[in-house]
């Protein structure tokens, strides 16, 4: 039976960057590598919020990159 190793973690924060031309928003996103693997979702929201405070732009959502190896 195969198993799944958990190789790392991204965190990739999404903000607002106003309306195209269309007049549809627009997400800008900022990616951080090196997220410790064992973060909670509170300590990913901790993190994103404090990296919020020194943005200009409002923070849309957060998303987590769990990015596994796949072992036979």
């Amino acid at each position: 039976m195969a198993q799944s190793l958990l190789k790392d973690t991204k965190m990739k924060l999404f903000f607002d960057g106003g309306l195209d031309e269309d007049g549809k928003p627009v997400l800008e996103s900022k990616t951080y590598s090196n997220i410790r693997m064992a973060s909670t979702p509170d300590q990913l929201d901790q993190a994103a919020q404090a990296l919020r405070a020194l943005c200009s732009k409002n923070l849309v959502v957060v998303e987590r990159d769990d990015r596994y190896n796949i072992q036979p």
